[in-house]
This record gives C-alpha cells, sequence and structure tokens, in this order.
C-alpha cells in the first residue's frame, strides 16, 4: 500500500491517492480542486484510477470531481447519501452535486471497497457535516475533517453537530491499536497522538 497526497484548493484540502502498487490500481480520495494537478498526482503513481472516494460533501474536497470525470467519464464517485444534493437538507452549497446516474454510488457504515489486496472500510462520523464519513485501511485512516492533528472539524456549517463530532471522535479513540491519520487538511498524525494529546477527543472517549 502507498499513500500519496498533494495539497489544492484555496482553503488547502489535502487530496489523497490510495494504491495497490502490486495491482497497480488506485482510489482518488478528496480531489478538491485544481483537476489538472490531481491527474498528474494519479499519473505519477502507475496505477489506474478505479474510483473517486469522497470523505464528506463540501465544495472544497469535491470541485475537482468535474474536471476528473472528464477524463475518465465512466469512473464511480462514492459519497455518503446525507451530503448528496438528493437528500435535499441544509445549504446546497454544503452539499455534494447529483452525478449522473452512470457515475454516482452511495456508501455507509459498515461499507467495504475492494482495492486490489486492499480493503477500505466505511466509518460514519458526523460532526462536521452530516454525511460525513472516514476511510480506513490495514493502518491507515483517512480523516476528512472529522479529526485534525490535536483538533477536529468545525460544527457550525449547515448539517454540523458538536454532539456528534464528540461522538465521532469518540468512536474513532476507541478503535483498537494505532493508526496512521490522513486528515483533509494539515499534517498527518497518528491515533496514538490525537489520543494523549486532543482535547476533543479525549472529551469524546469520555462519552458512552
Amino acid at each position: 500500500m502507498k499513500v500519496l497526497s498533494l495539497t489544492v484548493g484555496p482553503i488547502m484540502t489535502n487530496c489523497y491517492v490510495l494504491c495497490d502498487e502490486a495491482e497497480k490500481v488506485c482510489f482518488l480520495i478528496d480531489p478538491g480542486d485544481e483537476a489538472d494537478r490531481v491527474e498528474q498526482l494519479v499519473a505519477s503513481s502507475g496505477c489506474e484510477l478505479k474510483a473517486i472516494l469522497l470523505t464528506h460533501g463540501h465544495f472544497d474536497h469535491c470541485t475537482g470531481v468535474a474536471g476528473i470525470l472528464l477524463n475518465h467519464p465512466e469512473l464511480p464517485v462514492y459519497i455518503n447519501f446525507k451530503d448528496s444534493a438528493e437528500h435535499k437538507s441544509g445549504s446546497f452549497y454544503m452539499q455534494f452535486p447529483q452525478l449522473p446516474e452512470k457515475n454516482q454510488r452511495y456508501y455507509g457504515e459498515g461499507d467495504q471497497l475492494t482495492l486490489g489486496s486492499l480493503t477500505v472500510t466505511v466509518m460514519e462520523t458526523p460532526g462536521h457535516s452530516a454525511g460525513s464519513v472516514c476511510l480506513v485501511v490495514d493502518d491507515v485512516i483517512f480523516s476528512g475533517d472529522t479529526l485534525f492533528r490535536l483538533s477536529c472539524g468545525r460544527t457550525d456549517l449547515a448539517g454540523g453537530s458538536y454532539s456528534d463530532m464528540l461522538r465521532s471522535l469518540g468512536r474513532l479513540g476507541r478503535l483498537e491499536g494505532d493508526y496512521r491519520v490522513y486528515p483533509g487538511h494539515e499534517a498527518a498524525t497518528t491515533l496514538a497522538d490525537e489520543r494523549s494529546g486532543n482535547p476533543y477527543m479525549q472529551q469524546g472517549m469520555q462519552r458512552v
């Protein structure tokens, strides 16, 4: 397994390419902007792009999707239904627009996607948005805007909830073992460091 990263757009969003190097296949996670640069990152992996996975529907995590689909018109794009325009709740500005049926896919709690020999498991982690998810594969978590290094995503936008955020952080903190955490913004971290130093996670872990 290999993870490539690129920071894109005005809000400095982290975009990731998750690769199974042996099988030469990859997933693209949160192409927030600058589709041409993202395409270059995918090409540099030497892997065939199999799907786009979105951690949530905010514009800074999905603006690049349309540009990617110009070159990959059949590519499936996954998002939690609660963050899609079809859900018709909250602000449209904060939701992912509906795609053609051939592209649009939805995933939720416990769903698994196969990438070569890798299995990506979906954890629903609402708080930043109603449909926020974390993506877990082996000892790695792509945490979107749920968990940041020693912090967490904001909860004052449409669909956000501070109490939901604490519950989600508590779930992450109670996972067994350690994980490398790749967040939607800023630097990577580890789950062990967050358990010991993140006050929001610590508060969440105290909740039942």
